[in-house]
């Protein structure tokens, strides 16, 4: 079923009765080329690429719940390609790019708003980095902008501009970065891979892997034993857990990140906005509801709740920018599992596994990444070749201390 302005007419005409199902429910076959385990954003553009860029097929996504029940659906929705480091910013930018597209790609409206994101500014010595990140931007062919005072002030009146202890002394601004429909994002590429052929399995949980001779034949499930030629893992938070079934332990720690959302409020908000002097981040929902973020929960955890000190600092830095903010209500709040790496940046990468492979190691990036991520885990998975935008996400970065650590905080995951 082709999605257009003419179907959603003739069907508003015809009592919706020609909708199908967005994708099938397939029975796991015994046998596939590729089974990728975790149908999140990241699993699921894979396989579209797979399929798409790669002429793949025999591809099975097996997801251990529903499709968007983890943290694909338990994000801020938010993209852009602000990065300084050149193993980050190129890989980036060309998954904006892939975001500028995906709509037309997938035949879906996954709401992709490019209503820019800006970075504030607090300190003369915040100020020098900024310029330092921008530049590299445009040097990645990416866009950048410095916003002086008065320009964001009349950008966004409502900012505290003149707070005493934390005042805006400018801004980098990138306006092509925005919101996407997270939701969105998991159902158009399980559509999407669904129409070339793609299995996808839900309620299927991976319970061990089958090694025979150095090599991974498939995978044990809660649905029987599925063989694979090669075996993909793209389970965010849960990467610890899923890999240590077949004997490998992560430069990986998991913790949760929280997020809030609003009552619905009138358009306020025109684009995403970060808290320079704190970790706080804000755009404003297609709904209306201010949706908002902060730092992870400095703990350990597989659970997707958090805990109270977070949501004292987040609101604090709120209302350092955000004076408004004291009057508005908290609708819901939520958390999602981060699989933090020792040194910030992802893992794309095979493991010493024949026919095992690996991404994870996305921290506070995955939702932004999931085009990129899957087309570089696709070329890896179809051509044993790391993409030449991620050829710095090894696993042998860590032995060689070639850390690509964008925060400049080292190897400490809790700092990322």
């Amino acid at each position: 079923m082709t999605y257009s302005g003419f179907r959603v007419i003739k069907e508003a005409l015809t009592g919706h009765r020609g909708w199908g199902p967005a994708w099938r429910t397939p029975e796991p076959k015994t046998q596939y080329d590729y089974v990728i385990i975790g149908g999140g954003g990241h699993g699921l553009a894979t396989a579209h690429y797979l399929a798409k860029e790669f002429g793949k097929s025999r591809i099975a996504v097996i997801e251990k719940g529903w499709i968007g029940g983890g943290d694909v659906g338990r994000n801020t929705t938010i993209i852009r390609s602000n990065y300084l480091l050149d193993g980050n910013e190129p890989f980036y930018e060309m998954s904006l790019k892939l975001w500028e597209g995906l709509e037309r790609d997938l035949n879906y409206n996954a709401m992709v708003s490019q209503r820019g994101i800006l970075n504030l500014i607090h300190s003369d010595a915040q100020r020098d980095a900024f310029v330092r990140r921008g530049n590299a931007m445009i040097l990645n062919g990416a866009d950048a902008e410095m916003l002086s005072t008065k320009q964001i002030q009349k950008r966004y009146p409502f900012l505290n501009v003149n707070n005493a202890r934390f005042p805006i002394k400018g801004g980098l601004a990138q306006h092509r970065g925005g919101t996407v429909r997270h939701d969105a994002v998991a159902w158009g590429y399980a559509r999407a891979a669904d129409r070339r052929g793609v299995d996808i399995i839900q309620n299927c949980e991976v319970t061990g892997f089958r090694v025979e001779n150095g090599t991974c034949v498939g995978v044990e499930t809660s649905r029987g034993f599925i063989g694979a030629k090669k075996v993909a893992s793209c389970v965010a938070g849960s990467s610890g857990r899923l890999m240590a079934k077949a004997g490998i332990r992560l430069p990986i720690e998991s913790h949760v990140l929280q997020a809030f959302v609003s009552e619905g409020l009138k358009p306020v908000l025109p684009g995403v906005i970060t808290f320079g002097a704190g970790h706080f981040y804000c755009s404003q929902s297609d709904k209306g509801g201010l949706v908002f973020g902060g730092d992870l929960d400095g703990y350990n955890s597989y659970a997707q709740r958090g805990n109270l000190p977070v949501v004292e600092d987040v609101c604090e830095g709120g209302m350092a920018i955000f004076p408004m903010l004291g009057r508005v209500r908290l609708l819901r709040m939520w958390g999602g599992l981060m699989d933090m790496s020792m040194d910030g940046s992802p893992i794309i990468d095979k493991t010493h596994i024949d026919g095992l492979y690996f991404n994870g190691g996305w921290c506070y990036g995955g939702f932004k990444a999931t085009p990129a991520s899957g087309f570089a885990y696709a070329h890896l998975l179809a051509t044993e070749r790391p993409h030449e935008t991620a050829t710095a996400f090894r696993f042998g970065r860590f032995e060689k201390g070639l850390l690509i650590d964008e925060k400049g905080v080292g190897n400490h995951p809790n700092l990322h």
